[in-house]
């Protein structure tokens, strides 16, 4: 039985658990940690293995194949090949068997879709849309933030910092999506529980006008302030150095996220009541839009389901549904800022 690894497309897909999933409280009771897929367990997939890097991987083996160099460079192996070469060769199987006598012929394996890779990656449309979610956030920095929001304006350094952080959790999305390593699921785990967290840090900041230099404001975000920072270093710390808990992950940012959600709903309602009949006052709502927006995109992390074409499953769909509402959300905070300072002009005249 000859073996040969593929040359060109292919991949392993996405983690059953992402802490991208956030925000909907229904998937925490509907998670569970996977230990193991169906796909792991069956028993051609570990012949095909056991074959593969017999006669593929070993030093004495007749019939390596050289792995081209975008490949290695991003550190796929001979046995990492005979795994991804494995997958599709199982499930082409199990499809061809299909409709009978299996009822479900695409399984996962590792706790993943077998997806098709590009250049290397293993899942390139959440790739793709993750480098969406950062570009939303570079240009609401870039083309929005700095040049709409003066520097005197004292939410603007918080406004700023949401883009960074923003920017970098993105980013580690993108490096775990494109390779699926211990180290680049830890990364892309703290980074995007950091965005969550400051999510509520700044929401607190800007509800509450805790930026305000009156003595009580200031001791309110001292306290504030250090009480965020010590829950991430206890979060990052349990998962690092007690258990790697995705259910605990799970529901811990699906709860800050929920806060966060709440909070800006509110807000949103506050300000739209404020507002003066007939001015406009549309933009108010925008928080509360965002809020449905995301909550009806993340949902589509319930529908899980083999990857459309070998590409598309429900949490790259999730990553294209975020691009829009951060773009959104970037213009309500220029008009909010523009209307706070409007607002402080008229009280000083």
């Amino acid at each position: 039985m000859k073996f040969t690894l593929p040359s060109s497309r292919g991949s392993t897909p996405d983690s059953s658990f992402s802490v991208q999933q956030l925000l909907l409280l229904g998937l925490v009771a509907l998670s569970t940690p996977v230990a193991a897929s169906i796909g792991d367990r069956l028993p051609e997939f570990r012949e095909c293995i056991r074959v593969c890097e017999q006669e593929n991987c070993g030093p004495d083996a007749e019939h390596q194949t050289p792995i081209p160099l975008h490949r290695r460079l991003l550190l796929w192996s001979c046995p990492s090949e005979c795994d991804y070469t494995c997958q599709h060769l199982i499930t082409t199987t199990r499809l061809s068997q299909s409709p009978a006598p299996l009822p479900h012929p695409v399984v996962q394996y590792h706790g993943k879709w077998p997806f098709h890779r590009f250049l290397g990656a293993q899942e390139p449309f959440s790739v793709l849309f993750s480098l969406g979610n950062l570009w939303a956030h570079y240009d609401g920095l870039y083309n929005k933030i700095l040049p709409s929001i003066p520097a005197t304006y004292p939410l603007r350094k918080w406004y700023v910092l949401l883009a960074w952080v923003g920017m970098t959790s993105w980013f580690f999305s993108a490096v775990f999506h494109t390779r699926d390593f211990p180290l680049t699921e830890q990364l892309d785990y703290f980074a995007a529980g950091a965005n969550v967290l400051y999510g509520l840090y700044y929401s607190a900041v800007r509800i509450f006008r805790l930026d305000q230099p009156t003595p009580r404001r200031q001791t309110l975000l001292r306290a504030w302030t250090t009480l965020c920072i010590l829950l991430y270093v206890a979060h990052v710390t349990y998962l690092k150095m007690w258990t790697w808990d995705y259910t605990y992950n799970m529901a811990a940012n699906v709860a800050i996220g929920a806060v966060q959600n709440l909070l800006w709903s509110w807000y949103s309602w506050k300000r739209y009541r404020e507002q003066q009949q007939g001015s406009n006052q549309g933009w108010t709502l925008w928080p509360g839009i965002v809020v449905a927006w995301v909550l009806v995109a993340m949902s589509l992390e319930l529908l899980d389901f083999p990857p459309l074409w070998g590409a598309i499953d429900a949490h790259s769909l999730w990553h294209a549904g975020t691009i829009v509402p951060a773009v959104i959300w970037y213009n309500f905070l220029v008009r909010d800022a523009q209307d706070d300072m409007a607002r402080s002009e008229r009280l000083k005249s």
